[in-house]
């Protein structure tokens, strides 16, 4: 953690959001029935729901916390999935709204950011909707848990939605990781850490439930409340204050287990600010806790 007195490690976070859609109800809060029914009989949307990334300006560097949509998966949809059984589940899964902007190039322009300034690009997991648009990025080191990479180079991996030829691309620089011990007694809840920038101020934590490997970002720095970022972990922050499971998750039993210990993170930094990637009220939140 940095010391008293020097620049603080992280000087902005900000929010861009790839495009939104519409999801089923059953998929976001949950139903008793069977998946398949509801994906192929569901009338009930969600309309508005956003898919976010974030820009961390670090001090040694722009570090981005997953990359959003491609829109070419709403423009173009049987090229990118390369299946038309793939596009068939899609169109009965999510209603896009994206435009050709919503790439994670043009929405770090909105920022003020310039892509080729990333150097670090760290995926909470390897689903399509948090890495789109790699090929923007080849420039940048690329980080991903292991179990995520072993989950995206199964076969028939794109049946999860792990889409590895727009992933595992010629010239990426991606590094695998595991989590190692964590001495951070305010971590201690977790079954272990990765220090990013190596000072504390952006930390890797284990989260999984919706993926096996699935992870989330901590934020720390002077001048700024702590910020936990959980993607997919939970679609809403009322879900996981109220341990209410979605439609869909890899381990539900590890997903509650993930809620409890971000809720005794919460306990232990007090202000904590969660940041779910497919919350309404994401983009808000983080305006009101760090105003311009």
């Amino acid at each position: 953690m940095q010391s008293p007195g020097e620049l603080p490690a992280i000087r902005s976070v900000r929010v861009g959001t790839t495009g939104t859609g519409s999801m089923h109800r059953e998929h976001r809060y949950g139903s008793p029935l069977p998946t398949l029914l509801w994906v192929l009989l569901s009338r009930r949307w969600v309309d508005g729901v956003p898919v976010h990334f974030f820009a961390i300006d670090h001090r040694d560097g722009l570090v981005l916390f997953d990359t959003g949509l491609d829109p070419a998966c709403a423009s173009n949809p049987r090229e990118y999935l390369g299946s038309a059984l793939g596009v068939f589940f899609l169109n009965r899964l999510f209603r896009w709204q994206i435009r050709p902007e919503d790439n994670v190039t043009d929405q770090l322009a909105l920022m003020g950011h310039d892509a080729g300034a990333v150097r670090k690009v760290v995926f909470s997991h390897l689903h399509f909707d948090h890495t789109g648009c790699i090929d923007h990025l080849l420039h940048a080191e690329l980080i991903a848990p292991r179990r995520e990479w072993q989950a995206l180079t199964r076969p028939k991996a794109e049946r999860s939605w792990y889409l590895r030829q727009h992933v595992d691309l010629p010239g990426a620089q991606w590094t695998l990781f595991d989590m190692a011990p964590c001495d951070d007694p305010d971590l201690a809840s977790f079954d272990g850490c990765l220090d990013v920038m190596g000072d504390g101020s952006i930390m890797i934590l284990p989260t999984p439930g919706h993926t096996a490997g699935s992870v989330s970002m901590l934020l720390r720095s002077a001048g700024m409340p702590p910020i936990l970022l959980i993607a997919d972990l939970a679609f809403e922050l009322d879900m996981l204050m109220a341990d209410h499971m979605p439609g869909v998750g890899e381990d539900f039993d590890a997903m509650r287990d993930s809620y409890a210990r971000v809720r005794a993170l919460r306990e232990r930094l007090p202000g904590l600010i969660v940041l779910p990637s497919h919350d309404m009220e994401t983009a808000a939140r983080l305006s009101e806790a760090l105003p311009a």
